[in-house]
C-alpha cells in the first residue's frame, strides 16, 4: 500500500495510515494503551496529549510495556 507512511517502533521499521492517533497505533500493534509509556520522538509523551498525536513519516517511538510481576 503506497499510501502508508513509515516509522520507527522500538528501533524496527513499522508502517501504518497517515493520520492514525497514537492509541490506535498502539491497538493495530497489538499493545494495550493503557499499559505502556511512550517516548515520542525523543521526549516522553503524557498520556494527555496521546489522543492529539497523529503519526507522521519519519517518527521514532519508543515503547515500554508496564509488566505486573509478584512472586510465585
Amino acid at each position: 500500500m503506497s499510501n502508508q507512511i513509515t516509522l520507527k517502533v522500538n528501533g524496527e521499521t513499522r508502517t501504518c495510515l497517515p493520520q492514525t492517533l497514537l492509541p490506535n497505533f498502539l491497538e493495530e500493534l497489538g499493545l494495550n494503551p493503557r499499559l505502556v509509556a511512550v517516548e515520542y520522538n525523543g521526549e516522553i509523551l503524557h498520556r494527555q496529549f496521546w489522543e492529539k498525536t497523529e503519526m507522521q513519516p519519519g517518527d521514532k517511538l519508543e515503547i515500554v510495556t508496564i509488566v505486573g510481576g509478584g512472586v510465585a
